[in-house]
């Protein structure tokens, strides 16, 4: 019996893609027009990319440990595993801390918080289709080879 190979839809790809662009734009636009000093601008720019890469991370350790969980095999270590999660906690709380003490509007706080909430949570699902598309193309391919 053959396995099935999962793969996305081409609709969900897009709407991925799409909503992952749609999040960088508005947090570049709320950072772009930041009301604030040129310091509290560099300090929030740095805070949302912090926050994007440590996600992207996060994702892929949180995936690779379930699959070597299924498979088996060892995971990354623990201190790996932790400086990942700190990594990212960290990332996130200091965002948090640049975003609530700048002497800016609320509105404007609430715009730049969404904005920064939706970009993490499309960097999560932007990995997890990659990261499925690139299992997909594996598994076709060792489909190909036997």
């Amino acid at each position: 019996m053959q396995a099935i190979i999962r793969r996305d839809s081409r609709a969900w790809h897009l709407q991925v893609w799409i909503s992952f662009a749609t999040a960088i734009f508005l947090a570049a636009v709320g950072l772009a027009y930041l009301p604030g000093t040129d310091l509290d601008r560099a300090f929030m720019i740095m805070g949302y990319l912090f926050c994007l890469t440590t996600a992207f991370v996060l994702a892929k350790l949180v995936r690779d440990i379930e699959q070597a969980v299924t498979a088996g095999a060892a995971a990354d270590s623990p201190l790996f595993k932790y400086m990942v999660w700190a990594g990212f906690s960290i990332a996130m709380g200091l965002t948090a801390w640049g975003l609530m003490r700048m002497q800016i509007s609320e509105p404007y706080k609430a715009f730049l918080g969404v904005s920064w909430l939706y970009l993490i949570t499309c960097a999560f699902t932007l990995a997890k289709l990659l990261r499925d598309q690139q299992e997909a193309a594996l598994a076709e391919r060792g489909r190909v080879a036997q």
